[in-house]
């Protein structure tokens, strides 16, 4: 008598459903551009948390199937954060959220600045010469 537990199949399930929740498109959203030809494109998080278990009872009786209770949980979160906001070439980020609170967070919203200035401050050397 084959003794399965079915706890790897319950778990295998729920993964499935939520990897057809969480695609790329979750994330990062299809761009709109407005008529004035803007490009906003949708920028969100996404927090997943996932937990389950279960137990074989005793049997009772010698060589009777052993019973199995289990379950699992799922959760997840899809938080919009801003827009990636892009105009002749230049691409910034709206934020919806509050201000960053702290310094890590400050750093990676100045990222997209700091890189268009690094651009431009590049081809203005590139003119120069």
């Amino acid at each position: 008598m084959e003794n399965i537990n079915p706890i790897g199949e319950l778990m295998q399930s729920t993964m499935d459903n939520v990897r057809s929740i969480l695609k790329v498109d979750t994330v990062v959203g299809d761009p709109i551009v407005t008529p004035d030809g803007i490009t906003l494109v949708p920028i969100s998080r996404i927090s997943v948390g996932f937990g389950g278990g279960g137990v074989e009872f005793a049997a009772k009786r010698i060589g009777q199937e052993r019973p199995y209770g289990g379950g699992n949980a799922t959760g997840v979160k899809i938080d919009p954060i801003g827009f990636l906001v892009i105009k002749d070439g230049v691409i910034r980020m709206i934020n919806v959220t509050p201000p960053a609170s702290n310094t890590i967070d400050r750093l990676i919203d100045l990222v997209p600045q700091v890189i268009d200035r690094v651009d431009s401050f590049i081809d203005k050397q590139k003119n120069a010469d």
